[in-house]
């Protein structure tokens, strides 16, 4: 196992710079996904470190070792893909064997590998099958045991489960994060879905636009997102925004659209009649005498807890509750956000405005 360092990495296609001084470090042992909407880098990024692109400025280390010239053969890292990319004409067992196989190593060297990672990955009643006869799901495993057959420093998921089914997407999160448990191997992964980085990573990057725009462990960027981009890609459902303004009028609170008033714990300073976004998330919204009245749109039960869509102030917002209240389209109800779990975004350049 190996830390992994990246120093200001600049990727360009021509003059147009994809990737802008991404600067990541990656502990030894470390599960580190990076997360973000399509065309941000991230995949760009994992490919780079890989070795299947060239970087044009910056430097990737892995261990103690500048790898920016090294052929992505000689880097000591197994790569799992979106597609699987088994070989249709081998069985599971020649599929998870044939890297070591390229690498000449001996039969036997390669029996005790396999015959590992099939124990591991629950594969050993399917090592004589071919890929065709497998779920995807197998298919995916099987991917990844050829990845834990080289004994890598790094292991690199590229999107591995973008195509499988929404059950057994969250069975495979399971069963990757117990592996890394167990190899405790220096991991990356790629997705787009935040539910898959809030459950799998110890340390998460948010890009977008080629930059880095926080990272940390899950339940930080949760709390405490550094900007209104990060507050609003991170949680599911997500963020409600309303833009307007701080008010100190005794006690702090902000006045939104339409005049609506929602409390604030506290204002920062100097911030009276300031513009800005007051951010709150679904699950933050009780019902409340004293809340702000807002008209039931749409009602969506999912059975553990209630998704409502309502107009507060003319503008949408999203609540969720775990009460089984009996809400109807066109109900009024009051809405009070909790003042302590609120946050606050600056309206021009989104920065977070509140501690």
């Amino acid at each position: 196992m190996s830390s992994v360092q990246i120093r200001d990495v600049r990727k360009s296609f021509g003059n147009f710079e994809v990737l802008h001084g991404v600067t990541i470090p990656i502990e030894d042992g470390e599960f580190v996904v990076l997360v973000g909407p399509s065309g941000c880098g991230k995949s760009t990024l994992l490919r780079m470190l890989a070795g299947l692109e060239n970087i044009t400025s910056g430097t990737i280390s892995i261990g103690e070792r500048v790898v920016n010239n090294v052929q992505p053969k000689e880097r000591d890292i197994a790569m799992v893909f979106q597609n699987y990319a088994l070989y249709p004409h081998m069985t599971v067992a020649d599929n998870m064997g044939f890297s070591l196989k390229l690498r000449g190593a001996k039969a036997e060297e390669i029996s005790t590998g396999v015959k590992r990672a099939a124990e591991i990955l629950a594969l050993t009643p399917l090592l004589d099958r071919y890929p065709r006869q497998l779920s995807g799901g197998q298919r995916q495993r099987v991917a990844m045991g050829r990845a834990i057959v080289r004994d890598p420093q790094v292991f690199l998921f590229d999107e591995p489960l973008s195509n499988l089914d929404a059950k057994l997407r969250v069975a495979m999160r399971t069963e990757i994060k117990e592996l890394h448990q167990r190899l405790r191997t220096t991991t990356v992964y790629v997705t787009h879905d935040q539910i898959e980085a809030m459950t799998m990573a110890d340390k998460i990057v948010v890009m977008h636009d080629g930059i880095v725009e926080q990272m940390g462990s899950p339940l930080e960027l949760y709390d405490k997102p550094e900007n209104q981009f990060v507050a609003g890609f991170i949680g599911s459902p997500a963020m409600n925004f309303l833009k307007g303004q701080v008010k100190v009028n005794g006690a702090a609170y902000f006045e939104g659209p339409n005049g609506v008033k929602l409390p604030l714990a506290s204002a920062p300073a100097n911030s009276d009649g300031k513009p800005a976004v007051y951010g709150v998330r679904p699950e933050h919204f009780t019902i409340a005498d004293d809340g702000a009245e807002a008209e039931i749109v749409v009602v969506e039960p999912t059975g553990s807890e209630t998704q409502v869509f309502a107009k507060l102030g003319g503008e949408q917002v999203v609540a969720v509750f775990r009460e089984r209240h009996l809400f109807n389209p066109g109900d009024k109800v009051r809405l009070k956000p909790d003042p302590s779990l609120v946050h606050l975004f600056d309206d021009s350049t989104g920065k977070r405005l509140n501690s």
